[in-house]
């Protein structure tokens, strides 16, 4: 996975489908699966790996830009390697990334097909023994604070809340994500995480699902539920960064981006906004349905996720970290501080 130079030594990846690069491949139900075409066309190989685009995403353009080739593999990849101990390149990170993912922890069958952002925390956790198994606590502790976690996660929360439930007002629900987050980012620190790279939630009203019940317009509802998350968020971590004093951070404002994308489509040659690529009246993305030639001009890849062009967007913003989208500093400056 790794190439000569990287800036940091791991990288460990965190969240729902936007970063999952095959973990949910290793499960029976179709619950929340992209391990078929016309998912991955544009792929190394046209292969569709569990990725939902329709080629390298968020995790894999991040990745790369910290020195990898790609985003690391599934950490139950791994695990299907080797069921006593880890392969010693786990050493190089893992990503526990689950489409379907959200930060409140639920119960049910339906839960079994997918990985919890409990569980995923709990995976990282076996990680690092592995990893102290093979390099010596001293070295796994240097390695892991070097190493840089990236998080992308609480869109099926507020999804799943603004369709379903609504028993408390916005900015109470929100601030019930914020808590679950800032008490994950607790964990971590005490397993000796130290970077944290996060992704805030993106305008989820101006997905292509919500969009096409309302005039293909955005839906302001459920932005409003994005930006509440963001100002939480920002006011979240600093507090936690006075506390956990070697915490490092770095948070992308992932709506304010994304309305920077739509408004000024023409400047990064977008030319639809509104429908996916892959997927119509309401149809979902498989082959049957067909879909668009000229992927990179579509910001929506499917129903709910970005295409390949969009996602490399939003890692080159985030890493280069304009400061009116990433504070208080950029990705590649948490990457090499």
């Amino acid at each position: 996975m790794a190439v000569d130079a990287t800036t940091v030594p791991a990288v460990f990846i965190f969240g729902d489908s936007t970063a999952d690069v095959g973990t949910n491949n290793h499960f029976i139900l179709p619950i929340a699966k992209a391990n078929f075409p016309p998912y991955g066309i544009d792929y190394p190989g046209s292969k569709p790996t569990g990725r939902f685009s329709n080629g390298y995403n968020i995790a894999d353009f991040l990745s790369q830009r910290m020195g990898f080739m790609k985003s690391p593999l599934p950490f139950l990849d791994f695990l299907d390697r080797s069921a006593l101990r880890l392969p010693n390149d786990i050493i190089h990170g893992a990503n526990f990334a689950s489409g379907g993912a959200e930060l409140l922890e639920h119960t049910g069958g339906l839960e079994e097909q997918i990985v919890s952002f409990t569980k995923q925390i709990q995976q990282f956790a076996t990680v690092r023994g592995n990893i102290t198994e093979i390099l010596g606590l001293n070295a796994t502790d240097t390695l892991l604070s070097k190493s840089v976690y990236f998080f992308s996660i609480a869109s099926n929360d507020i999804f799943e809340y603004y369709l379903f439930n609504k028993t408390l007002n916005q900015e109470k629900f929100v601030s019930t994500l914020v808590y679950a987050y800032e008490n994950h980012l607790r964990t971590l620190y005490s397993n000796g995480a130290r970077k944290f790279g996060i992704i805030s939630v993106s305008p989820l009203g101006c997905v292509p699902s919500q969009r096409i019940f309302n005039d293909t317009e955005c839906v302001e509802d459920l932005n409003k539920y994005s930006r509440i998350f963001y100002s939480k968020m920002v006011a979240m971590l600093p507090r936690l960064g006075s506390e956990l004093k070697e915490m490092k951070y770095s948070l992308g404002n992932t709506y304010k981006m994304a309305m920077d994308f739509m408004t000024n489509a023409y400047k990064f040659n977008f030319t639809e906004l509104a429908n996916p690529c892959c997927g119509s009246d309401l149809f979902p993305c498989i082959l049957e349905v067909g879909l668009c030639q000229n992927r990179d001009e579509y910001l929506f890849w499917d129903w709910l996720h970005p295409t390949q062009a969009t996602a490399k967007l939003a890692a080159q913003t985030l890493y280069d970290g304009d400061p009116k989208f990433v504070t208080p500093i950029s990705f590649k400056q948490l990457a090499e501080d």
